[in-house]
């Protein structure tokens, strides 16, 4: 009987410590939701419809250009990031090297550097040494090299378990390196290539501090949003909040379900990729 109580005991303690961990986790970005419908902001319940708080969002101005240059940044950052990320993470495995360990070490030690002094030195560096203004291409560079290290890492994380003897059959079937990436590895890694792809969008999408340091006056969501703060908390923030949540949920299902359903997969498994 002690046995069968400790073990509902645990069982109800490690329930209660799921349950507030949830609670800690999503009531904050229900309750940012709930209130971006609510025409009383500070405290919304009941709640009292309107779409007031989306009207302004998306009849202003400086909210429509922070979007797309946030769209912009996201982006173009992905895009160099994931692609950078899947040559380096090849060439690390492919070919031997004596600099194999200080390579992969000098392509993951920007993870452990602070936001804010990565912005400043690239600010440093731009400003005063080569005299490059602050703009949207800069910005993506300097994003770029906190984001690459998140790519690297999560598209090693299936190429470390590649079977990589498909490669070597097409190789003896007389493709070269190009086609046997496209037609052979390509359709074979492409879900850590989406992985990477989200996952830095999302970083350099929501970004202050690197941003801030690098964009001079281009606005951005994050840095348009942090400025209003400063003037009070405004309804067009709360449904921002809304939608980058709304935004961010709806790629994680997108991703899960593609998994649940055996569409995408990590890793090589034997049966559905022969």
């Amino acid at each position: 009987m002690d046995i069968l109580g400790s073990k509902t005991a645990n069982k109800a303690l490690l329930a209660l410590v799921l349950a507030l961990t949830y609670l800690f986790l999503y009531v904050p970005i229900l309750h940012i939701t709930l209130a971006s419908f609510s025409d009383d902001i500070v405290w919304p319940y009941p709640i009292r419809f309107t779409w007031d708080a989306y009207t302004a969002l998306f009849t202003s101005s400086i909210y429509a250009e922070a979007l797309w240059n946030s769209l912009l940044l996201g982006f173009g950052t992905a895009v160099l990031s994931t692609t950078l990320a899947t040559i380096a993470v090849l060439g690390l495995l492919k070919y031997r090297s004596r600099w194999k360990g200080l390579i992969l070490f000098l392509f993951v030690a920007p993870l452990f550097v602070a936001d804010v002094l990565l912005g400043i030195s690239t600010l440093i560096l731009n400003g005063l040494f080569l005299d490059i203004p602050g703009n949207i291409w800069s910005a993506i560079l300097a994003n770029t090299v906190r984001a690459f290290t998140y790519a690297l890492l999560i598209i090693a994380t299936q190429l470390f378990r590649y079977n990589w003897k498909l490669d070597d059959a097409a190789m003896v079937f007389g493709a070269g390196p190009v086609r046997t990436f496209f037609e052979i590895t390509l359709p074979n890694i492409w879900p850590a290539l989406l992985g990477a792809f989200i996952t830095t969008f999302i970083l350099s999408f929501n970004n202050l501090d690197i941003s801030f340091y690098t964009l001079g006056a281009v606005p951005t969501m994050p840095s348009v949003a942090w400025g209003s703060l400063r003037f009070g908390i405004k309804p067009e923030l709360y449904a921002i909040a809304a939608l980058v949540n709304a935004g961010v949920l709806l790629c994680l299902a997108v991703m899960f379900g593609l998994m649940r359903t055996g569409t995408v997969g990590f890793g090589f498994k034997e049966g559905r990729d022969d």
